[in-house]
C-alpha cells in the first residue's frame, strides 16, 4: 500500500493505493488520517492516481522528526569517523521540510549546502520500552528524505542543530510505502543526483543501526506515536568527503530516488 497527500480543490487531501485503485480519503494529510484507529478500511472516492507535480509532503506536520547520523559504514569511513556504538540523533522541526516538488531554499547565509539522501520511517503505531520485534510492528512504512544540510552552520559546535534547521530546506515525500511491502535490510538502492550527475548511490544494507533497532533505542527514552518520523541517515558520497569538496549550486535540481518508493525532484533557488 502507498499513502500520501495531494493539494487538490484548493487544499489538501490524503489518499491511498491499492491494488492499482486510488482512494481519496476524508483526511487533510496521512498524519490526520492516522489519528484514526479505522483509518486502513476507512471508505473514500476513488479517482485518477494523482500527478507527481500536486503531491505535497505525506505528512504536513509530523509531531516528531529525529534523524540518525553516521549510520552508514561506507559514510562513517568517508569523513574519517570511527563506527559509532551508539545511534548519533538530532531533530528537525516542521518548519524545515518541503515537498517532494517543492522548490528547496538556498540561504544567503551560507554556500556551503550539501545533499544527504536518506530513507525515512514513519510510524505508525504508538511504542515505548521495545525490543526490535515491537519496534518493527510499531514502523507503518518508509518514505524518501534529503537532509539537505549546511556545512558551515553544521560546524560551528559539535552540535548539528542549527545546520539542519533552515527553512524550507528538507524535501521529502513522494508516498509512504507500508512495511510489508518494503525489506531495507535486504538493500534498497539510495541514489542522489544534482543537475543529472549522481552524487550517492549506496544500499540499505550498509546501515549500521537498522530501522528497528533505531526505533527500539529511541523508544527507550521517549514515546513513539503515529505519524514520527525518523530518517536513517546517509550513504556515501556527501559532497564533504569529496576532494575538493563540493556544495549544491543555486539554481540546480536536486533529485533523491530510493528503490521502491520513488523520488524527491526539487529546485534549489536562492533565498
Amino acid at each position: 500500500m502507498r499513502l500520501g497527500t495531494v493539494r487538490r480543490n484548493g487544499t489538501t487531501q490524503a489518499f491511498r493505493q491499492d491494488g492499482g485503485v486510488t482512494t481519496y480519503l476524508p483526511a487533510g494529510d496521512i498524519g490526520e488520517l492516522l489519528s484514526r484507529p479505522d483509518w486502513r478500511s476507512l471508505a473514500g472516492e476513488q479517482g485518477a492516481a494523482p500527478e507527481a507535480g500536486s503531491l505535497a509532503a505525506p505528512i504536513l506536520r509530523p509531531g516528531k522528526i529525529l534523524c540518525a547520523g553516521l549510520n552508514y559504514y561506507a559514510h562513517a569511513e568517508e569523513v574519517g569517523q570511527e563506527v559509532p556504538k551508539y545511534p548519533t540523533i538530532f531533530t528537525k522541526f516542521a518548519n524545515a521540510l518541503v515537498g517532494p516538488t517543492d522548490d528547496v531554499v538556498m540561504p544567503a547565509a551560507s554556500s556551503k549546502i550539501d545533499w544527504e539522501a536518506e530513507l525515512t520511517v514513519v510510524i505508525g503505531s504508538t511504542v515505548r520500552h521495545a525490543d526490535e520485534a515491537a519496534a518493527r510492528e510499531a514502523i507503518l512504512g518508509y518514505t524518501v528524505l534529503n537532509d539537505v544540510s549546511v556545512r558551515d552552520w553544521q560546524g560551528r559546535t559539535p552540535e548539528w542543530f542549527q545546520g539542519k534547521n533552515w527553512d524550507r530546506m528538507t524535501p521529502w515525500g513522494p508516498v509512504i510505502v507500508t512495511a510489508d511491502e518494503l525489506d531495507p535490510e535486504s538493500g534498497l538502492a539510495v541514489e542522489c543526483e544534482v543537475d543529472g550527475v549522481q552524487k550517492q548511490s549506496g544500499t540499505t544494507a550498509d546501515l549500521i543501526f537498522s530501522c528497528p533497532a533505531l526505533v527500539a533505542y529511541i523508544s527507550e527514552f521517549m514515546t513513539l506515536e503515529p505519524g514520527d518520523i525518523i530518517a536513517t541517515g546517509t550513504p556515501a558520497g556527501v559532497g564533504l568527503a569529496r576532494k575538493p569538496r563540493e556544495w549544491i549550486p543555486a539554481g540546480a535540481e536536486l533529485v533523491t530516488r530510493i528503490e521502491g518508493i520513488g523520488e524527491l525532484r526539487n529546485r534549489c533557488v536562492a533565498e
